[in-house]
């Protein structure tokens, strides 16, 4: 099974990218914030109990978010692996979920890791929010602290793989299709 945690700042293009090795490999897209969403939508227990916290302004718990993603996992035994996209995002999720696979009996087989610098992020962002909407992305100052907050806190998990001999550093710099195509030479040497 090909479980890739797809990571990188805002910006640095996972949507894309993921959506790509979704199509190539035949993989699940495993997005903490659609997983959230769908629970809810389904009225499960577990989004039952994530929306109550959400509806408080507090940020869901990692075990009910591990608990999200095993029941996506169980759903799927035949699938030919994952993307985890948003998760993890620190350490203590990592663990979290490398206990609950090896309970499952499989791993995370590659942390591929999108790096671009901040400037081209801060491009990118700005370029992005003149179509998305999203007011995030339309102001320099909150695009920067969104990068400084992911080099602060979420850049971090990059050693926790490292240390795993799991990650791999891919250049987010070029074409969509460079990038995927590096991506996917990364994949294909698994």
């Amino acid at each position: 099974m090909l479980n890739i945690v797809l990571f990188g700042p805002p910006g640095a293009g996972k949507g894309t990218q993921s959506q790509l090795l979704i199509d190539k490999y035949s993989l699940i897209h495993l997005s903490t914030g659609d997983i959230l969403r769908g629970e809810i939508a389904q009225g499960t227990e577990l989004g039952m109990k994530a929306k109550s916290i959400m509806d408080k302004g507090d940020l869901v718990p990692d075990e009910v978010v591990i608990g999200m993603i095993r029941s996506i996992l169980e759903k799927n035994p035949t699938a030919q692996g994952f993307i985890f996209d948003g998760f993890p995002r620190t350490s203590t999720q990592a663990e979290s979920l490398d206990t609950m696979l090896s309970d499952l009996q499989t791993s995370i087989t590659s942390m591929l890791s999108l790096e671009v610098d901040d400037d081209e992020l801060t491009k990118r962002l700005l370029e992005r929010g003149k179509s998305s909407g999203r007011a995030d992305d339309a102001n320099e100052s909150i695009i920067r602290n969104r990068i400084q907050e992911y080099n602060n806190k979420t850049a971090p998990l990059k050693d926790f793989y490292s240390k795993q001999d799991k990650l791999q550093s891919i250049e987010g710099i070029g074409s969509i299709e460079a990038i995927n195509a590096k991506l996917c030479d990364a994949i294909d040497q698994l």
